[in-house]
């Protein structure tokens, strides 16, 4: 590894104590950390493999295709695994044509590495160009950027992914942070619940979404495992919108 594992000792735990409490996606991207970030994803499940749900993503460069086969290759090796469950297109690249890039994950596909295509901070018009290019596969998700804060989405791409049976995911469902600070208590207090919590709880009220949120320390990941141990009244979603 390009890091020594002691420095991530915090990050390592925490991802561990997610799996642990039953939250088995981890997504991360070789752009994360200059491809860093799926090492430590790679110890983290060493010896849990089977119990994980592994997303990472291909960075706008590499999206022609030998690259796309290439950066896939690489991101296993770091990984540490056999296969990916999830390969996205981190954002896409009007300068390469999607058929190609969508050629090349179907080779993926074909050839064991990647169990399913995604995209990522695709429009909907870009997800059915994706789509149409696809000869065999389907496009498994959307991550996009959606929070109580920032639901730009609902105009246009959670409609859409719901209809087509795609599932969106939830980057920055906790808005970089900035907890939502306009939550009628009473909802806190009838849930026994954070703020943080039931921003989470919200973006993930359909059954189509789901969230992916930061968690650096131990501490963070519990508050995140027990965010929807409870789901409010459809009244109450409405109110904090």
């Amino acid at each position: 590894m390009s890091r020594d594992r002691g420095e991530w000792t915090k990050e390592i735990s925490s991802l561990q104590r997610g799996i642990e409490l039953g939250m088995n996606l981890i997504d991360t991207a070789e752009r994360y950390s200059s491809g860093r970030s799926e090492e430590l994803v790679g110890v983290a499940v060493k010896d849990c493999r089977d119990d994980v749900f592994i997303a990472t993503k291909v960075a706008p460069p590499n999206l022609h295709y030998d690259a796309v086969i290439g950066a896939c290759k690489d991101s296993i090796k770091r990984l540490g695994v056999s296969f990916v469950d999830l390969y996205q297109i981190h954002w896409p690249d009007p300068g390469v044509p999607i058929k190609e890039t969508m050629s090349a994950m179907e080779k993926l596909v074909h050839d064991g590495l990647v169990r399913y295509i995604g995209v990522s901070n695709f429009s909907v018009s870009e997800t059915d160009e994706a789509r149409a290019a696809l000869a065999k596969s389907e496009i498994a998700s959307n991550q996009v950027e959606y929070a109580l804060t920032n639901r730009s989405v609902e105009t246009d791409i959670l409609p859409y992914c719901i209809r087509e049976k795609i599932t969106l995911m939830a980057y920055s469902p906790l808005a970089h942070g900035n907890v939502a600070l306009s939550i009628p208590k009473d909802i806190l207090q009838k849930y026994n619940t954070t703020p943080a919590q039931a921003m989470l709880n919200w973006v993930t009220r359909s059954e189509r979404v789901v969230a992916i949120p930061k968690a650096g320390n131990i501490k963070h990941q519990e508050e995140n495992a027990s965010s929807v141990a409870v789901r409010f009244t459809a009244k109450d979603y409405e109110r904090m919108a």
